[in-house]
């Protein structure tokens, strides 16, 4: 059973495949403090959707664990608008990376996919075995199927070719490194970027899509790359295990909160014409918490330095 596994990190050359994206960066953070050995390459030395490029360059650089997290990633407008670019590239990356990984024996790698994954209407909080259960959520259903073929094409390679490829599953993720483009961003970001013009302009009203009501979880990236790192040495199976603080806040009241912490006292108008998405998405993260780990950082406090580093880094 995984709670009795332990793989040995020590002395292993890791690979960060997408090092420069939020989730990547925390990764290698974690990785560096740990006194981790970390590879990476950046996108003009390497097209990960280029297989030929990716199995040479895996031939030769030879390292024994990957952490996947290498996407194509965007908030709602971009999904929806650019559902074939979202699965195409996703399913190109990924697929590239684990069977090249399977093919030079790597010995360990983690697929990081998305709490996206899950049915638009499903029991709260969500098992993994609510997978595939009923339909997907229509706004982002490129970029989840691209995961939900993700994480069985390792979990077949875990079955039935005995590779130790697992995935997991996170939850709303947020903190430093975060895309704060209105264009491209997910809800929190754009809501911090938003509030904080609507301050620095005097503004009196932020427009929010949809009604405001969603309920939704979110996880601090450096937690995330904690509990990647945990698994990665305690977890190996062919289910996905979920990441997450089974915690969840309504669009609006996150709202409210960037709001008081940067101190804007305008008003909220809801642009009813775009799609709120799943009503109530909240993972439940049982599976983790049994093994030992559990997030250290509050939406309070997370929310400050993430709001904190934004307003430095844009500063004229």
């Amino acid at each position: 059973m995984y709670a009795k596994y332990n793989f040995d990190l020590k002395k292993k050359k890791i690979w960060v495949a997408g090092h420069n994206g939020m989730v990547g960066k925390a990764i290698v953070k974690k990785l560096v403090d740990e006194k981790h050995k970390v590879l990476t390459v950046d996108k003009s030395q390497l097209d990960l959707t280029d297989q030929t490029k990716t199995f040479k360059w895996i031939r030769q650089n030879s390292p024994h664990v990957i952490f996947l997290a290498a996407a194509k990633v965007g908030g709602i407008l971009a999904n929806s608008s650019n559902q074939t670019d979202f699965l195409y590239q996703n399913l190109m990356i990924q697929n590239n990376i684990i069977k090249a990984a399977a093919e030079y024996g790597i010995e360990k790698l983690i697929f990081l996919g998305s709490s996206c994954i899950y049915p638009k209407e499903t029991e709260q909080p969500i098992k993994e075995d609510a997978l595939l259960t009923k339909p997907l959520e229509k706004s982002n259903e490129g970029y989840a199927l691209a995961k939900i073929v993700g994480l069985k094409l390792c979990s077949y390679y875990f079955r039935e070719h005995n590779k130790d490829f697992i995935s997991v599953m996170p939850t709303n993720l947020f903190g430093p490194g975060d895309n704060f483009d209105l264009s491209s961003s997910h809800v929190l970001a754009a809501l911090i970027n938003k509030i904080v013009t609507a301050k620095r302009n005097k503004y009196k009203n932020v427009e929010i899509w949809g009604t405001g009501q969603p309920r939704r979880e979110f996880l601090h990236v450096h937690d995330l790359a904690d509990a990647v790192y945990f698994l990665a040495k305690k977890y190996s199976s062919e289910e996905p295990i979920n990441i997450g603080t089974s915690k969840d806040i309504s669009i609006l009241e996150l709202a409210k909160m960037i709001a008081y912490f940067v101190g804007w006292d305008g008003n909220f108008l809801y642009n009813k014409k775009m799609p709120d998405g799943t009503p109530l998405k909240r993972l439940d993260v049982s599976k983790t918490k049994k093994m030992g780990w559990e997030p250290k950082i509050d939406i309070k406090s997370g929310l400050k330095d993430t709001i904190k580093n934004y307003i430095k880094s844009t500063k004229n």
